[in-house]
């Protein structure tokens, strides 16, 4: 089973955005972002989820799975 980091680096890389894009359109520090997709973050917070699945234009259950 694929990690939230993990589900989140897979989506990004699709629509060919870098880790500053994402971090700037869902207004998160870049550190954050690689922290969560280098799996230093196990568990984002709910609200840090919902930016980074809004920003993807995904659900936050795609984000999860």
């Amino acid at each position: 089973m694929a990690t939230i980091g993990e589900n989140i680096k897979k989506l990004r890389t699709k629509q060919g955005l870098s880790q500053d894009d994402l971090a700037r359109k869902a207004e998160l520090k870049y550190s954050t972002l690689a922290k969560i997709e280098g799996g230093f973050v196990k568990k984002p917070g709910v609200q840090m989820i919902a930016k980074i699945a809004k920003a993807l234009g995904v659900s936050i259950e795609d984000l999860i799975k």
